[in-house]
């Protein structure tokens, strides 16, 4: 497992990128709103109330809980597809080809449309499930987080598309679990933070919103260099580049076992 140390950095860092997308960072407030029952005007008047800090912080547990859960199976679901689709190849034009140069071309596009050089329109739909939450609790905000999860997946496409191909190459089934975890974990990090400190929150969520062009082309060109590596079959060359992780995650792997 500690040649997957490298695909862990960036399950995380794509999990912290995710939140760079129109259905998410641009309303966050609202999502916090949303899940804690408080408005967006009662969290800024009352920063620094311990009540309202611990009412939005369990709210946000449930919520990235539900959403983690959804992306956990998602990442299971893509392990079993590797397995089927691994040793698929293909020739044309005296071209080999096989599921990673597939998945390669089409996460440079997808980067392409996350730095907005090529939009794809139909990945800007947000389908977001909604569920009733009358009466707030850790499960009710979980099941808003399963379902803004699946309503998210278009939105979020280009980056959860790109984990989920990255979990397709590993060989076990725990490895893709702790991929999303991974993934999810850089997803629920601004959200935690924000129910943490919702005083501090307005404040930097005004300063990064001034930033998000800037990330979003960022992210993009992260995307087309990672499928690039898919297409040239040299993902494993970042392997070299964190040796010095590999004791940790076999270390990790034996606490496991």
């Amino acid at each position: 497992m500690g040649d997957a140390a490298p695909d862990f950095y960036l399950a995380f860092a794509a999990g912290l990128l995710s939140v760079l997308s129109p259905c998410v960072l641009p309303l966050m407030p609202a999502y916090l709103s949303l899940i804690s029952g408080i408005s967006v005007e009662e969290m800024q008047d009352g920063q620094g109330d311990t009540v309202v800090r611990r009412r939005v912080m369990l709210a946000c547990l449930g919520f990235v809980t539900g959403f983690s859960i959804v992306f956990v199976v998602m990442g299971m679901g893509a392990v079993a597809a590797g397995h089927l689709l691994r040793t698929w190849r293909a020739e044309v034009f005296g071209f080999e080809f096989g599921f990673s140069q597939i998945a390669g071309v089409a996460i440079i596009l997808l980067g392409l449309h996350m730095a907005g050089i090529r939009p794809i329109q139909a990945l800007y739909r947000d389908t977001r499930f909604h569920f009733p939450v009358n009466e707030r609790s850790f499960v009710s905000t979980a099941l808003v987080g399963a379902g803004f999860a699946l309503g998210w997946s278009p939105c979020i496409g280009p980056i959860l598309a790109t984990i989920l191909t990255v979990a397709s190459q590993r060989e076990t089934l725990l490895q893709g679990v702790v991929l999303l975890t991974v993934y999810s974990a850089g997803l629920a990090i601004p959200f935690l933070a924000a129910g943490w400190s919702i005083e501090h929150f307005f404040e930097a969520f005004k300063r990064v919103k001034r930033h998000f062009r800037k990330l979003e082309i960022a992210s993009g060109v992260i995307l087309m260099g990672v499928g690039v590596l898919l297409v040239t079959d040299r993902m494993s060359a970042l392997n070299s580049r964190f040796t010095f992780m590999t004791d940790f995650i076999n270390a990790a792997e034996r606490a496991l076992q």
